[in-house]
């Protein structure tokens, strides 16, 4: 497959794509980035790298970050993760209250808001220093050892971040929240400010299209521990848009409200994109079409 000419024909196609959407305006920091940025980065599960637009400058790439921290929480702690959040889609908006008290405290799944808080809990529970520990954890399956947390980013969560409060004290009244809920908070804020680059992101979930191994060769998960994440990013890493994705792309992947999204095609390529416009979902609208083009053109999607 060339996918060099596919992502050239799909920036060409992206140029006159309608300009829809709206940067992120609840996350202060986020508002500030130039709307018209494009990016996209391919690797294959051989080694090759194919990068178009936008693919080498780093963004912050939010949600997108809770397929890395459950990658984690599951490394670590096996099925006992699926004891406090579950693996259904949720068909709510990524931050509601709501379904959190219909369903006392038990997050639907890993990738709503919710249910990246009670692992975000795991994982402070489990590290003497989780910021750090996941840090490194990052630049190892990505390969680069200068990922970092963007501060002002983390900040301006933190600030604004009324809402992920509610529900990280939601969770501690239900007893699904074990540590301090600052600390578990600052965690969680810091996670979704890691930036990196279409390229970085791509290198980082090559492990889910090689059964578990990273471009180095090292073993993350399980050959059956990623085919379940894999499952959870199919049905449930757009939020309530999931079915949409699944229907026009047919791929794993996670979203961010960053604009960046991650996703695979088992055995043969990870892929990232970056167009920081989103839809009233909350996803990359061109980020999506991006994807919808690459599998269409290549006719290569899991069904």
């Amino acid at each position: 497959m060339n996918f060099e000419s596919v992502l050239k024909e799909i920036y060409t196609e992206a140029k006159s794509f309608p300009v829809i959407g709206t940067v992120a305006s609840t996350i202060p920091e986020l508002a500030k980035i130039d709307p018209n940025k494009f990016g996209m980065h391919l690797t294959t599960i051989d080694g090759q790298d194919f990068g178009i637009g936008d693919s080498n400058e780093k963004f912050s790439i939010q949600s997108v970050s809770k397929a890395l921290t459950v990658t984690l929480a599951f490394s670590l702690l096996g099925e006992k993760v699926w004891e406090r959040v579950g693996v259904e889609p949720s068909g709510n908006p990524f931050n509601s209250l709501v379904q959190l008290e219909y369903e006392k405290g038990i997050p639907r799944n890993p990738f709503i808001n919710a249910g990246a808080l009670v692992i975000a809990d795991m994982l402070v529970t489990h590290f003497k220093n989780p910021k750090q520990d996941f840090l490194e954890f990052i630049r190892t399956i990505s390969g680069c050892d200068t990922i970092d947390y963007n501060l002002k980013v983390a900040q301006s969560e933190k600030d604004t971040g009324f809402r992920n409060a509610a529900l990280c004290n939601f969770l501690k009244s239900f007893g699904n929240i074990q540590n301090d809920v600052d600390v578990v908070l600052d965690f969680y804020f810091h996670q979704c400010s890691l930036e990196m680059t279409c390229k970085e992101l791509a290198h980082s979930f090559f492990f889910f299209a090689n059964e578990g191994k990273t471009k180095s060769g090292q073993q993350i998960l399980t050959q059956s521990q990623v085919k379940r994440l894999n499952a959870l990013m199919q049905t449930c890493g757009f939020y309530d848009e999931s079915g949409e994705f699944t229907y026009k792309v047919g791929l794993p992947g996670k979203s961010g409200i960053g604009g960046g999204i991650g996703a695979l095609f088992p055995q043969h390529f990870s892929v990232a994109t970056w167009s920081p416009r989103l839809n009233e979902k909350g996803n990359s609208e061109l980020g999506m079409y991006a994807l919808e083009q690459l599998t269409t053109k290549t006719g290569m999607s899991i069904f």
